[in-house]
This record gives C-alpha cells, structure tokens and sequence, in this order.
C-alpha cells in the first residue's frame, strides 16, 4: 500500500485525484494539502471532491503528511519549491503536475531530483506524451522550411500561459528541429510585427468557458499542412 499526500487537493486536478485514488486498492490517502488562507481547510477531502467522505480533512500544514511515501503536488507554482525542500529533508517521493514555474524554481527541482525519487511534466496523460514524440518526429522530417504554430484552449480559470504542455510541445518540436526553444519562441502577435521568421515557434493561448485542455501543433508551408491535435475531455 502506497501512502499518498495530495498537495493542491482543493484543485480541479487534486479533487480528480481524490477521486481517482478510490478506484486504485494499492493507493491511501493519508493526507490532503492546501494554502492556510483556502475555505476548503477543514473540509472532508472526500466531500471537496464530491465523493464520498474518506476520512481525512484538508489541512494547512504541510507536517500532516509525514506519513506519506509520495506527495503527489498539483497545487501553485509559487508553492512547489517548498514542497520539494520538504520531501527532500523527510526523503519521500514526488510527482509534480504544477505548471507555471520560473527558471530559478524549475532547477531547484532538478536539482532535489538528484536527491530523491520525482515524477515531473507537464501533463501525465499518455496521449500528450505520444503526441510529443510525433511532433519531434514531424518538426525532424520536415525541417524549417515548415512553420510552426501551437495553439492551446483551457479554461477559463487557469492561470498561468501558456500550458505546461503547450511548451513540451514547443520543446519537441525545437528538439526535432537541434533548435534552442527559448530563442525561437514567439508568443503571440500584435501590430505591425513584420514577416514570420524561418524557424519561429509560434505559441498562441485561448481561455474558455470549461475547456479541460485542447493543444494542436500545425505544421506548414505554402502548399501543405500537417496538424497534430490532443484534447481532452476529463482529468481523470
């Protein structure tokens, strides 16, 4: 049996979570995590995520889950820095879905990876992470002389853009390309911006309505287009 603390677990992502882990025998919540500040603390888990209770309230303090074997951290970017120098000091595992963290923040959690056992992406679906390895496979076979443009749609209290998999796509296709993403990256456009250039990876963010997370990847030229799309249609 896997002892799981759920951090974020107020969350669309953390209620799934809850969810999910009902259907899951060798999984046991023992924890669920929040900021002190949410109306959530004190609150069943359970009843937060509309299921049933399960016995375990939704807390403020990260101590409560030093119990746990992994922490599973869908919670805010700002957050996870602590959260990973706390796993590190009690020696537990991590899965990290947050998105949104800064260059200094991301290395700190590559450099606690060298320390314990962490999970990190942008997504965990099994679908993106397909549609990764093809647009890596795609941006290499067709080179620069196709351009390439992400368009991603999510919700619309979502916070950060673009998604965390908008930019494991960017990335792939950088990689596929032996291109450095952050110097060909362009995100948006507005005014007289001039032409396209060769090479840009165009990076475009939509928020709607309940989107739970739709990413396409089109490459093109002149006289043809090739489009990669993922959508999804629940968190679990």
């Amino acid at each position: 049996m896997t002892r799981v603390a759920i951090l974020g677990a107020a969350g669309r992502m953390g209620c799934a979570l809850v969810r999910c882990a009902q259907n899951h025998e060798g999984i046991e919540i023992c924890a669920a995590i929040e900021s002190v500040s949410h109306d959530a603390i004190g609150r069943d888990a359970g009843d937060v995520a509309g299921v049933d209770a399960i016995g375990i309230s939704i807390a403020g303090d990260l101590a409560q889950a030093d119990d746990a074997d992994v922490l599973i951290d869908f919670s805010f970017h700002d957050a996870v820095v602590g959260h990973v120098a706390y796993a590190v000091e009690s020696g537990k595992g991590m899965v990290i879905g947050t998105t949104g963290l800064g260059d200094a923040d991301a290395q700190q959690v590559r450099d606690a990876a060298g320390q314990i056992s962490i999970v990190w992406a942008g997504n965990m679906s099994l679908g993106v992470n397909v549609l990764c390895t093809l647009a890596e496979k795609a941006a290499e076979a067709l080179g620069l002389d196709f351009d390439a443009e992400i368009v991603e749609t999510h919700h619309r209290h979502k916070v950060d853009a673009p998604s965390g998999t908008a930019l494991m796509i960017g990335e792939s296709v950088a990689s596929g390309r032996d291109q450095d993403f952050a110097s060909v990256v362009r995100h948006g456009r507005e005014g007289i911006v001039g032409e396209r250039e060769r090479g840009e990876i165009g990076m475009h963010a939509l928020r709607v309505g309940d989107v739970v997370g739709d990413h396409t990847l089109t490459l093109g030229t002149e006289f043809e287009r090739v489009e990669l799309t993922h959508r999804a249609s629940s968190r679990d």
